[in-house]
């Protein structure tokens, strides 16, 4: 935006601040307009007046981005410097953001949740309206400016067909039908909560349904689920509800299903017991690297909580109510695919090779009959 009309644009938000009142904003925000730049062209006059409310409503320059369906993430790494990931690549936008409205943007998300960042406290996660999550870090930790991260709330459902193969689609439709135990592995954006949501649409409409997230972003295609989400600590440190005590609460509501989105901490020994205690079918995701990475973060995870139990304790239960663990990648065009489907192998210790689990399905579709996943 040029200088005449970004002075423009910061006398009519201050002249609205001033007036306050009631009524409908475009139509004031119009007429404002008209006030200070009579002479201002209708494409001119348009952007002004879309500009003004967007830094009333919404989050100013970011509100373009995050009206594109296309854009699953915003980056802003400091003063004009933006980024966005649209169909899996990173593509650098020309929006003009100086320090001081990248603060300003950073408190609107945050202020609504009872939430601060400060130099005392430079680091904060917080959430959109629709979901989205956000991410923001300020000096002195971010050296080049205050950063921004929006990963965007998915509002199409991806069909599991788009994941895998039919071969293996339906395996692991099979899998989740015949209430097996499953957990999507992989790394940061490589479609873990995605897949998840497909695969929560084979869960059978009658059964209830209790998902447990740090950001709300499942949105199971059923009419009985019951969404639970973490609440980070206020401003004044108090108010934390963890995962875990939500993992906790939902074996309270009499669910069939718990559905986490996604385990990385001590909550891994709570959804391994609901898993080994009744609630057979549930769901989680966990960053790793592969299959047996997965296995491996996840005792780690265990072992993280207060509760001291000794590993063979841990494997055992591990092994007891994990039965697939899908792998899920991203590519360099974009997409996001299934690699592989691993059957976690109980009471046998590790297979040759140091494996603890076996492969039955791959990237090509080859699908291997399971011992026990699917009966």
């Amino acid at each position: 935006m040029t200088a005449p009309l970004a002075a423009a644009k910061a006398r009519i938000h201050a002249r609205l601040l001033a007036e306050g009142g009631t009524g409908a904003l475009a139509e004031r925000v119009a007429a404002l307009v008209e006030e200070e730049v009579p002479l201002l062209g209708g494409s001119l006059r348009r952007r002004l007046v879309a500009g003004v409310l967007a830094d009333v409503c919404g989050l100013g320059a970011l509100e373009p981005l995050l009206a594109d369906p296309e854009v699953t993430e915003i980056m802003v790494n400091g003063p004009d410097r933006v980024w966005i990931e649209r169909k899996g690549a990173l593509v650098r936008v020309p929006v003009e953001l100086d320090a001081g409205a990248i603060e300003h943007l950073i408190e609107k998300v945050v202020a609504p949740l009872g939430l601060r960042v400060d130099r005392s406290s430079p680091l904060v996660d917080a959430r959109l309206p629709d979901g989205s999550r956000v991410n923001a870090v300020v000096p002195p930790l971010a050296v080049d400016g205050p950063c921004l991260t929006v990963r965007r709330f998915g509002t199409r459902a991806v069909p599991l067909a788009d994941f895998a193969p039919p071969a293996v689609a339906e395996l692991l439709a099979g899998a989740v039908a015949a209430r097996r135990n499953l957990v999507v592995s992989g790394g940061t954006g490589a479609g873990k909560t995605t897949l998840l949501n497909a695969l929560g649409a084979c869960i059978p409409p009658h059964e209830r349904v209790i998902t447990v997230e740090d950001a709300a972003e499942l949105n199971l295609p059923r009419e009985h689920v019951v969404r639970l989400e973490a609440r980070p600590a206020n401003a004044e440190g108090a108010g934390e509800v963890r995962i875990r005590d939500l993992v906790r609460n939902a074996l309270r509501m009499r669910p069939d299903r718990i559905v986490v989105g996604e385990v990385r901490g001590p909550e891994a020994l709570d959804m391994l017991q609901a898993m080994n205690t009744g609630h057979e079918g549930s769901l989680s995701t966990c960053h790793a690297n592969s299959p047996d990475d997965a296995l491996r973060r996840l005792e780690t995870m265990v072992l993280m909580g207060e509760v001291q139990l000794p590993l063979a304790a841990v494997r055992s239960q591990l092994e007891a109510a994990l039965d697939l663990v899908v792998q899920v990648a991203r590519f360099p065009n974009g997409s996001r695919r299934i690699v592989a489907v691993a059957e976690v192998v109980e009471g046998a210790g590790a297979l040759e090779g140091g494996s603890r689990t076996r492969l039955v399905a791959d990237a090509g579709g080859l699908v291997v009959p399971t011992r026990s996943a699917v009966r």
